[in-house]
């Protein structure tokens, strides 16, 4: 019998293990530059989902970036600025990122690190499981950079922490650290930095010895909330790409890079 071939051979942007049986655990794989979510990892997470969906041998998925903080890639903003294509295509891309995750069927267990920022927040907050450090800082950083708190953040934290709470983080771009997270709901444990990959990989293994069929229809269910709630993130992530166009996002990702605060009296607010 021919051996069976492995179907993660041939990505640039991320690696595969498997802890368990039937988990299979995938971290991203740009450590050189802090695991920064660029478009080549942006189109092999949005693509990735449908092919675990039809691997037989994973009933459960952990989800890295290993000793290493995940964002977006800020240089990107630059080509948002001046690329009307480039804008929906990245529009595109966030969208199909977000869904593609949402209605993905099996269990997630995300394992959050050192700095969660951006593109790397969201997913690891869409979760089904997640699981973060003491240490960890997780910064939904929009506003920061001159943009509306787009991607995932008006869908999901709301339902997670409440009105309150996410508002004040959103709106101030404030770091939220680990044990506060697991506190206010945005994270379900906060362990130990070594330890986060064994209760990752426990977490996992609970839910992978479960009956599959009963743990994906109600993740699906569970996951309605999420799928109701779709007009907030179209909403936020057009606005988003509309800011990526402005005057704010110039300076605000100008002040970022010289690390400096940024200066808006010159900016009429709508």
């Amino acid at each position: 019998m021919a051996e069976k071939k492995d179907p993660y051979t041939g990505y640039k942007a991320l690696k595969f293990d498997r802890p368990a049986d039937g988990v299979l655990r995938v971290t991203l794989n740009r450590p050189e530059v802090f695991n920064a979510v660029n478009p080549t990892m942006h189109v092999e997470l949005i693509n990735l989902w449908a092919k675990i969906d039809k691997d037989d041998d994973t009933s459960v998925v952990i989800l890295c970036g290993r000793k290493a903080p995940a964002g977006a890639d800020i240089n990107v903003a630059g080509v948002l600025r001046k690329d009307f294509n480039e804008i929906m295509r990245t529009w595109r891309e966030i969208h199909d990122h977000v869904y593609n995750f949402i209605n993905f069927s099996k269990p997630v267990v995300s394992a959050m690190h050192n700095v969660a920022v951006g593109a790397g927040l969201t997913l690891g907050v869409l979760a089904d499981v997640v699981i973060v450090s003491p240490e960890l800082r997780i910064i939904d950083g929009h506003t920061r950079v001159g943009v509306t708190a787009g991607d995932h953040s008006a869908m999901i934290w709301p339902l997670l922490c409440g009105m309150a709470k996410a508002k004040y983080y959103l709106l101030t771009s404030k770091p939220l650290m680990g044990d506060e997270a697991e506190r206010i709901g945005v994270a379900t444990f906060c362990v130990p930095l070594d330890e986060l990959q064994d209760k990752a990989v426990e977490v996992a293994t609970e839910l992978a010895i479960l009956p599959p069929t009963a743990v994906r229809t109600t993740k699906y269910c569970l996951n309605n909330w999420l799928r109701s709630f779709g007009p907030h993130l179209d909403a936020s992530l057009g606005l988003e790409m509309l800011g990526w166009t402005g005057p704010e996002s110039e300076e605000g990702v100008a002040s970022l890079k010289e690390k400096r605060d940024g200066s808006w009296d010159t900016y009429s607010p709508m």
